[in-house]
């Protein structure tokens, strides 16, 4: 018999891009009429019974001074809000890069929430990368180090708006699945770059993240943003979701909100992202443990 009882629901925005800015026509981005879109999309999230609403990054195109009219909109949620930084938001003066986490009220720039029986995990892709670490940070020479070895292997995704996941962001992410795991709760992961299919806009050590979610039998799903057109595979019975950017087109907008039952994983689009229905597998068909909501950070 099909489940009719949702055991999580989350509202779902990937890459508004907002800034006062002119449109990008050549590229079909509309970056003021955000405002408007995320408008709908919060009036349409207070009419449901939603758990939490997730931003999969890019809040802004550019620019420090683009933060305050989409924050004080998504204030206007009655669901908390789980937010997280695309490439864009660092897109800021240098001296603003270390305060971006913060902004955007993240705990930490990678760190697991508990919810409803569920773990997810907000990951952090630019922590290796050209624009997120400040000037001087060991980091910014090993994403140099890590794109040049990209480009001499001709990777597609070896471009300076990528990015990457440190070795220690890996482990913990494997403890958190292998913790999970042992707590019998399921997990939905959350990042801001495609790790699967692979893409020109995927995270740079995207084979090697997707190989570690798919491998655990805790992980339901891995959703992202930042290849705006969309995508969606599967992996060993994971599925990995790329949402469709806000910022595209003049007049339709895209959202969705996102329901998680025992035997299936249930989408419905807004106006440019499709609805989809994800079969899990039957290892997945259990319920929850817990009914706490709490917080590790990484």
């Amino acid at each position: 018999m099909t489940d009719t009882l949702a055991r999580l629901r989350l509202g779902i925005i990937a890459d508004p891009q907002y800034a006062d800015l002119d449109p990008d026509r050549e590229r079909d981005r509309y970056f003021r009429r955000s405002l408007d879109k995320l408008g709908e999309a919060v009036q349409h999230f207070n009419a449901q019974n939603l758990d939490a609403v997730v931003v999969l990054g890019d809040l802004i195109d550019r620019g420090w001074e683009n933060f305050p009219p989409v924050l004080d909109l998504l204030e206007t949620l009655q669901a908390p809000r789980i937010l997280l930084p695309g490439n864009h938001d660092f897109m800021v003066d240098p001296a603003s890069l270390p305060q971006v986490y913060a902004r955007l009220g993240m705990p930490a720039p990678y760190h697991a929430v508990r919810m409803k029986g569920l773990r997810l995990l907000v990951t952090d892709g630019n922590e290796i990368s050209l624009f997120a670490p400040p000037e001087g940070d060991p980091r910014r020479t090993e994403a140099e180090q890590r794109l040049t070895a990209l480009r001499e292997q001709g990777a597609p995704n070896a471009n300076r708006w990528n990015a990457g996941v440190s070795d220690r962001q890996m482990t913990w992410i494997a403890d958190q699945l292998a913790a999970a795991k042992e707590g019998g709760e399921d997990v939905i992961l959350l990042g801001h770059y495609p790790i699967y299919p692979p893409s020109d806009h995927a995270l740079w050590n995207a084979e090697a993240l997707s190989g570690l979610i798919a491998e655990s039998s805790a992980a339901l799903a891995y959703l992202c943003g930042h290849q705006h057109t969309g995508n969606y595979a599967a992996k060993n019975g994971v599925h990995f979701v790329n949402f469709r950017g806000m910022v595209d087109t003049e007049h339709q907008n895209a959202f969705a909100v996102l329901s998680i039952f025992h035997d299936r994983i249930e989408i419905a689009g807004h106006g440019r992202e499709p609805d989809r229905s994800l079969q899990l597998r039957p290892g997945k068909r259990r319920a929850g443990l817990f009914a706490d909501n709490s917080l590790t950070a990484g």
